[in-house]
């Protein structure tokens, strides 16, 4: 098959925290091995690529490394030159709003794509941008999941109107987004899941929406027999304050097991925010010595924290695709996870499901396999042989591979 020159553009790719820089990096990497150029463009926090992908930085004003008013002033005012979507994204900031994805899309849409690459592929920045960029060269918009689902849960769980403004504030994208993906001519969603939300929210043709699951590193997520498990140690990776991830039903289910399983303790892979209502919550429950948090972990870290641990849990109320599902399993380690959206995609027949926003659920299944773990940890070997098969990056690399040249070969 023919090397290409691709461009993928990611409008912040986080490196150790969010599936969106996950999916950058590994992606990038996997269709380098292929033998394709690849170069990533990004606004910052910047992924971590390997030797032989190339990143070029598009800071932008960098507002979101700081929350400091005064700090994000000075970085606007010592601005020389400053453009439209200089002032565009430092008013929206102000006001509590997220431009980032309009302003990146605005300084891609005049690079001149068309004449180095033969392919972009836009991480789900779904831009008035990507609108321009698709008249002059073949191109697809990855989208994981409509957004619009978040700001629903947020909007769910929250108390207050001057929280849910701050919310209506924060998502005032999402307006773009719905003008902007009917236009689109090719989707890539990692889900049947996805694509059905995709129709309904963001009114996309199905005929436009190819379904490629995002990978798993199945050579970083291994088991590792080389490390002692702790007795009764729980895992979860959440962005913590983020009702959509669940970790609320994880903590209440922990209260309940402490008084079973004396030694229990759950390790969260995330941060929450100091004084939120997550350090509340346990607090609350009385939970201090039992959970911990890590945080900027490497892969290779996050896989020796499920080697320590005896069974994963994904308490999420939903996910596009879900990276902590696949990568627990590549990990041979039991897991728990709620039977919603893409999630059953995943996991096949080798996680024991549950309901969401069941902490009483999770508690029962947390029992289950504690009083018959030798049965939970075979399941969890065949769990990881279905993910070497069906989700490692080469695999999915190569489905991307086949998209490509579809749509170059159309193009010409």
């Amino acid at each position: 098959m023919k090397n290409y020159k691709i461009a993928i553009l990611s409008y912040r790719s986080a490196p150790f925290s969010g599936g969106q820089g996950i999916y950058v990096t590994e992606l990038s990497n996997a269709l380098s091995r292929l033998g394709h150029e690849v170069t990533v463009y990004s606004g910052p926090p910047y992924p971590n690529l390997n030797s032989k992908v190339k990143l070029e930085q598009y800071p932008g004003l960098d507002l979101f490394s700081t929350f400091n008013f005064y700090d994000r002033k000075g970085k606007f005012f010592k601005k020389k030159n400053k453009t439209f979507d200089d002032y565009y994204e430092f008013f929206v900031t102000l006001f509590g709003g997220f431009p980032e994805m309009r302003t990146f899309g605005n300084r891609m849409s005049v690079i001149d794509f068309h004449n180095n690459y033969d392919f972009v592929i836009d991480n789900q920045s779904l831009s008035f941008g990507m609108i321009d960029i698709q008249k002059h060269i073949p191109f697809a918009e990855v989208i994981h999941h409509p957004v619009v689902i978040d700001k629903n849960y947020e909007l769910q769980y929250s108390n207050g109107i001057i929280k849910k403004l701050l919310i209506f504030s924060w998502y005032s994208f999402l307006g773009m987004h719905r003008k902007v993906a009917p236009q689109i001519n090719q989707v890539i969603t990692p889900s049947l899941n996805s694509k059905k939300d995709i129709e309904k929210y963001l009114n996309v043709n199905s005929e436009n929406i190819d379904v490629i699951p995002n990978g798993i590193d199945t050579e970083t997520f291994e088991p590792k027999s080389n490390i002692e498990k702790d007795s009764f140690r729980l895992i979860t990776t959440a962005s913590a304050d983020i009702p959509l991830k669940g970790l609320d039903f994880t903590l209440n289910a922990l209260s309940t097991l402490k008084d079973i399983y004396p030694k229990i303790k759950l390790v969260v892979i995330g941060n929450p925010r100091s004084g939120g209502h997550t350090d509340r919550l346990i607090s609350k429950l009385d939970l201090n010595d039992r959970v911990s948090f890590k945080t900027n972990l490497t892969k290779s870290e996050i896989a020796s924290e499920y080697a320590r641990s005896n069974i994963a849990i994904v308490s999420s109320l939903y996910e596009g695709f879900g990276f902590p599902v696949g990568e627990a399993m590549a990990c041979e380690i039991p897991l728990i996870a709620t039977n919603v959206a893409s999630i059953p995609e995943i996991t096949s027949e080798y996680a024991e499901l549950i309901e969401p926003a069941d902490s009483i659920g999770i508690a029962n299944a947390v029992k289950k396999i504690f009083t018959d773990y030798d049965k939970y940890l075979l399941k969890a070997r065949n769990g990881r042989i279905h993910i070497i098969k069906n989700f490692s990056w080469l695999v999915i690399a190569q489905k991307y591979e086949s998209l490509i040249t579809r749509k170059i070969n159309a193009h010409l």
